[in-house]
């Protein structure tokens, strides 16, 4: 027993630990977020699929290296370069829209101030909020499928040119009579930038989301798609049920009344977005001008 126990304890005094200092903790954690945050990357979309697949590739490769399939190794390794490239030719839409997520303002801003002390003007103005409003539900009434994508920061020129240019103010009478059954224009999407229609009957590019309900049609999954890639905000209308719905971040809210549509396009308004180099500039100004009349 004792012979057993020094044995352990020379075992045990033999294996070197390494030593984990403050670098190697921040190391641990900051891999584990980008592999948690690849993991849910990868879960709503195709390539979850795709990668089942490829996890079964390694399995079978393993099995081959465990039984000492020489010939099945010599073609692994050989066609190791073409096999890395193909998986980035597959996966080049989910990269593509990693990248683009990456380069969104909206993550951007937070770590990298760029924009700070810029004036934000108001997007558009209330009488755009209410006229968008009353388009969409006097239509939800009546059943007329409207599919509205609101710019933001983002531009959304590539999609503007696959429709007809239409470029005048925003009304309600408007987007009503460009989404009415069997006219030229209703079919498609209207994109507005500014209280402005900029152009309709427009393609968008469908999400391929495999968490949307299946009982959605083309036109929610474009409303969906347009959001995934940009930062707009889409309002959807049922052509079926004339529920209303807003997509936004590659979410779609279903069955929104009057009330939450007003306030999600009040929320992208930039209304109350406040220029604090303006204010410190006026503040300089009005002392300047105390100072000069005290002067006086």
């Amino acid at each position: 027993m004792q012979n057993m126990i020094s044995t352990l304890t020379k075992y045990l005094y033999r294996i070197s630990l390494p030593r984990v200092g403050l670098i190697d903790v921040i190391e641990i954690i900051l891999i584990s977020f980008f592999i948690y945050q690849f993991m849910v990357w990868v879960k709503y979309t195709r390539a979850y699929t795709l990668l089942k697949g490829i996890l079964m590739v390694l399995i079978f490769i393993v099995a081959a290296y465990i039984f000492r399939m020489n010939t099945i190794l010599w073609f692994v390794k050989n066609l190791a370069n073409v096999l890395i490239i193909g998986l980035i030719v597959i996966f080049q839409p989910e990269l593509r829209h990693v990248l683009e997520q990456l380069g969104q303002k909206s993550i951007m801003s937070s770590i990298f101030p760029f924009d700070t002390g810029k004036d934000v003007k108001e997007r558009f103005t209330d009488k755009t909020v209410n006229e968008l409003v009353k388009a969409c539900f006097e239509m939800s009434a009546v059943k007329t499928g409207a599919l509205v994508v609101i710019e933001q920061d983002i531009r959304l020129t590539e999609y503007i040119r696959t429709g007809i240019n239409i470029d005048a103010v925003l009304s309600s009478q408007l987007l009503i009579n460009i989404f009415e059954h069997n006219t030229p224009l209703h079919d498609g999407a209207v994109i507005v930038r500014g209280n402005r229609v900029v152009s309709a009957t427009c393609y968008l590019p469908l999400s391929d989301n495999m968490e949307l309900s299946k009982q959605l049609g083309t036109r929610h999954r474009a409303g969906v798609g347009i959001s995934e890639v940009s930062d707009s905000l889409t309002i959807i209308v049922s052509e079926e049920t004339g529920h209303v719905s807003i997509a936004k971040k590659g979410h779609l809210t279903r069955n929104v009344n009057h009330e939450q549509l007003k306030k999600e396009l009040i929320k992208i308004q930039n209304k109350k977005v406040a220029d604090n180099n303006g204010k410190i500039r006026n503040l300089l100004k009005g002392r300047v001008r105390n100072e000069e009349k005290v002067r006086k």
